[in-house]
């Protein structure tokens, strides 16, 4: 390992906190203030670190500029694929990846249940890769929509179109009624807000129960979510409640490969699937 790639590396890591002076940049690789020095005027020239007026150093525009190169570059379908790949697999169920546009969700990836299911099911055909449903009556919807700046989700087409409700609803589950933006959503939104997940018993289609999970992008914000489902006859709502767990765990992976900044709870022997760099879009 060459020793002057390390040090400008460390150094570079330590202005992540914030600007520091010559002498605290020395310090933070326990070198002299001629070499740390050495080290920075070759980063300032390539644009990696920037001296203020006030002799202090900060991160350059070069290095913010690669950082977003290299967050446009991931695809986060592509790094989702193997932890969803690895929750059907211990477990069996549907497996959904899903965006939020507009007020409708987008199924971006799906990994179909080890099981059969009935030929007419919501599970089957009917939630393939592309297809779009109303966001706040799926599971996957209302994470996306409670990460949301109160002032984007207000200005959202959120509509309502259950074809179930039940009788009774506990927390982080859709809503009923039918008024858009209707303090009843805001308030369920705000549930799924702290508790960081959002359960359907069969909102959006008969007979399907889900649980989701939001993915985060390298500002915190949610860039996708990831859901769970199976007919109610197979998992109830208690029997996928168990498996929450294992879902944050994976959505935990997820964003943690895909360079987000999520709440802590990863667990490798959890998740099952290790974390591995980003991947580039090919």
């Amino acid at each position: 390992m060459s020793q002057s790639v390390d040090r400008a590396l460390t150094i570079l890591a330590s202005l992540g906190d914030g600007p520091a002076s010559l002498e605290q940049a020395a310090s933070s690789i326990d070198v002299h203030k001629s070499t740390a020095l050495r080290l920075l005027r070759t980063l300032e020239s390539h644009g990696f670190v920037h001296r203020q007026s006030d002799h202090r150093y900060r991160l350059g525009g070069r290095l913010i500029s690669l950082a977003q190169q290299a967050l446009e570059e991931v695809d986060v379908r592509q790094v989702a694929a193997p932890y969803l790949a690895s929750l059907n697999e211990r477990y069996g169920h549907t497996v959904h990846l899903a965006v939020l546009e507009g007020g409708e969700v987008v199924y971006l990836d799906k990994v179909e249940s080890r099981y059969p299911v009935s030929p007419g099911s919501w599970l089957g055909p009917a939630s393939r890769i592309g297809r779009r449903v109303p966001a706040s009556s799926t599971a996957l919807g209302r994470v996306l929509l409670a990460d949301l700046p109160e002032d984007q989700l207000t200005a959202l087409p959120v509509t309502r179109e259950f074809e179930a409700r039940p009788a009774r609803r506990p927390a982080a589950e859709a809503p009923r009624g039918d008024q858009q933006h209707s303090e009843e959503l805001l308030a369920d939104l705000a549930a799924v807000r702290r508790l960081g997940w959002a359960m359907d018993r069969g909102e959006n289609k008969q007979a399907v129960t889900s649980v989701a999970a939001p993915i985060s992008g390298s500002g915190g914000r949610a860039v996708a979510a990831c859901a769970i489902s199976a007919p109610a006859d197979v998992a109830p709502a208690t029997v996928l409640t168990r498996l929450l767990p294992e879902l944050l765990c994976t959505v935990e992976a997820i964003s943690l490969a895909y360079g987000g900044s999520p709440t802590p709870r990863w667990c490798e022997n959890r998740c099952g699937a290790k974390h591995e760099a980003p991947a580039s879009r090919t």
